[in-house]
This record gives structure tokens, C-alpha cells and sequence, in this order.
């Protein structure tokens, strides 16, 4: 048996895909698909590896390098991802990827390798570090026919729920790309973050053509008040990107989009909703708890150099606290062209 560590071709995609499908550990952040996102839509740098063994893949680890003024060096597997890391046949394959990734990001100057991963795979190991989880994601099978999805929500919220559905709202299906990104870059100018390009959403858009939603929220007279872009994993569909305008509280639109989701993927045979990651202790950790997720802590994983530490690109720290300030009080058009140079490196 000789293991050869290599960058993932063009040619493998379709078996790279296939194992992460087949291995209870892979996610749709795993898929090969991923690369394309980042390189095309945000310029990023991703030598994806594998382990061939025998002609046939034991392992991979979507990597990718952010180069940044602002924000520093670093590799990640992956950008953009809510999850990441190897995943591998045995230890010996893991143990190849860590060996191959190490040497990379040291190649590239690289201090802190980063593994997104749930369940931390490098506890107590020399030169690895598991600090404290800061987010968790949510994850919650669902429920048969209309009631039942209703019911499985706690009463509190769920009466939200119905409030929002009397309010005249329709989903709109058809894709509408520029509408979402109108929606999602004026919600996150509020939040005093910088939008991400809109070749990013593009690119998901053209390669995961088929598992992916675009759904955009109307009111009674049609105007567009919420958006969300979503994916569709095997069993499980993933609410990605939200926006929303400001009109969108006031008529419960979100509450009615990620309940006309639930059925969309339903209907789509999905027996998961995975509603993604959220800062432990925010108002969107706690919106999910009110719609009865539990969460699961996000053990992720960093490789550190000596000397190094991990980094904290926390919005609520130091610098980056002053700089959400002050994008909050950019009028929203400089803000949309002054932030995706800025938002490609915080993926």
C-alpha cells in the first residue's frame, strides 16, 4: 500500500465528490465544487489535496490561502465554509494531509493552519490548539406535512411564524441574483460588515447549479423584502446568505422565508435543516434556540507555529470593533464598492 499526496486536477472532481458522499464526516463545504467558488469569486488561492492509495482516493482537505494587508496570512480549510478539515479513510491518511497542509501554509509564510471542523480531531496533540468554541451551528430534522413543521416549533415562535404567514408574503424562486444581492448588501452594511463580492454569490450560483436556491421574499405588492441563497446537500438543506430590507421585521419576512424553505426542501425529499453558524450568545444564536435548534458548539481546530498565536478577527475586538463603526456610517453605495476588496479575505 503507498499513499501519494497530491493536489486535487480538474479530473478528480467527480470521485473527490464521491467520497466526501460516501464518508460519514463530509459536508457541502467538502465539495469539489468549493474550489471553484473561492478561486473564481473571491481570487483566492486553494490547492485542495488528496491521498491516492492504489489508484484510489483515502482522504482529502479543501485548503485555502488568504493573503491579506488587513487582516494577515492564513490557511483555512475552507473559506467561506461553515465546516472544513480532512477527512480520511484512516489515521494514516489523516496524518499525511496534516503533514502536506503544514508544509504549505510554512511555504507560503504561513504562522496558523486553520480546520473548520465540528468535532475537534487534534485534542492534546503538540503544536495544536482547540480553544473555546465561539460559535455553533443548528442542525434539526424536519417534520412531515405543514402541521407538523408548525408544531415543531415552540409556541412562542411559532406563533410568530403564523403571524408572518398572514401576511400576504410569497417566495419567489425564480433566481433572482440581483435582487438577493441588493438585499443581503444592505443588511450587512447594518451590521457594519463589508459585502462580499458579487462574483462570490455568482460563482456558487453557476457551479452548484441545481443544488442551490435563490429565494427572494415579496410582500403583498410585490416588492422584494428579504433574501436568502441556500444549499442542497444529500439529506440536508443548508440556509446560507439572508438579507432583508427594512421593511422586512415589520412583516415577519424571515420568519416566513426559513418556514416556506422548510417546506420547499421537504418537498425536495431533505429530512435536515441545517440553519448554519452563529456567534454563541448573538441575537441569531439566540433566533435559532427560539425556533427549537440546538446548538452544537463548533470545536475548531488551528495548527499554531512557535511564537504564534490564533488569531482574533472578532468583530467586537480591538481595532475591528472601531472599523464596524465606522462602515456602519458609509452611505450604503461606497460601501457596496469599498467592500468586496475587503470582504474576499473574511470568507
Amino acid at each position: 500500500m503507498s499513499d501519494i499526496v497530491r493536489e486535487m486536477l480538474p479530473a478528480d472532481a467527480a470521485a473527490w465528490d464521491a467520497f466526501v458522499a460516501g464518508h460519514p464526516d463530509g459536508t457541502f463545504c467538502h465539495r469539489a465544487g468549493w474550489k471553484q467558488v473561492l478561486e473564481t469569486g473571491a481570487g483566492q488561492s486553494c490547492p485542495y489535496l488528496l491521498v491516492e492509495r492504489d489508484g484510489a482516493i483515502a482522504g482529502i482537505l479543501p485548503l485555502s490561502f488568504r493573503k491579506s494587508t488587513l487582516f494577515g496570512r492564513a490557511a483555512i480549510s475552507s473559506m467561506f465554509a461553515v465546516y472544513g478539515g480532512p477527512i480520511a479513510l484512516d489515521a494514516a491518511a489523516m496524518i499525511a494531509l496534516d503533514k502536506q497542509a503544514w508544509a504549505l501554509a510554512r511555504a507560503w509564510g504561513v504562522d496558523v493552519l486553520e480546520y473548520r471542523t465540528i468535532a475537534a480531531r487534534h485534542p492534546n496533540r503538540p503544536g495544536w490548539q482547540v480553544p473555546e468554541p465561539k460559535s455553533a451551528t443548528f442542525k434539526r430534522a424536519i417534520e412531515g406535512d405543514d402541521d407538523a413543521l408548525l408544531t415543531a416549533i415552540p409556541r412562542k415562535q411559532r406563533a410568530v411564524v403564523r403571524k408572518a404567514l398572514a401576511n400576504g408574503l410569497v417566495s419567489d424562486w425564480s433566481g433572482d441574483l440581483d435582487t438577493f444581492y441588493k438585499l443581503y448588501a444592505y443588511s450587512v452594511h447594518g451590521l457594519g460588515t463589508p459585502v462580499f463580492p458579487k462574483s462570490l454569490f455568482r460563482a456558487f450560483a453557476e457551479t452548484f447549479a441545481g443544488d442551490i436556491d435563490i429565494q427572494v421574499v415579496r410582500d403583498s405588492q410585490g416588492s422584494a423584502v428579504a433574501s436568502l441563497m441556500s444549499f442542497y446537500d444529500a439529506d440536508t438543506v443548508l440556509p446560507y446568505y439572508a438579507g432583508g430590507s427594512a421593511l422586512a421585521r415589520g412583516l415577519g419576512a424571515h420568519d416566513f422565508m426559513y418556514f416556506d424553505l422548510m417546506k420547499r426542501a421537504r418537498d425536495k425529499g431533505r429530512r435536515y435543516f441545517d440553519f448554519g453558524r452563529s456567534k454563541i450568545g448573538s441575537g441569531p444564536y439566540a433566533f435559532k434556540k427560539n425556533w427549537g435548534f440546538e446548538p452544537t458548539p463548533l470545536q475548531y481546530e488551528y495548527r499554531v507555529a512557535p511564537g504564534a498565536r490564533v488569531p482574533d478577527l472578532s468583530p467586537t475586538s480591538g481595532k475591528y470593533k472601531r472599523m464596524v463603526d465606522v462602515w456602519k456610517r458609509l452611505p450604503l453605495w461606497l460601501a457596496n464598492i469599498a467592500g468586496p476588496p475587503v470582504a474576499r479575505h473574511l470568507g
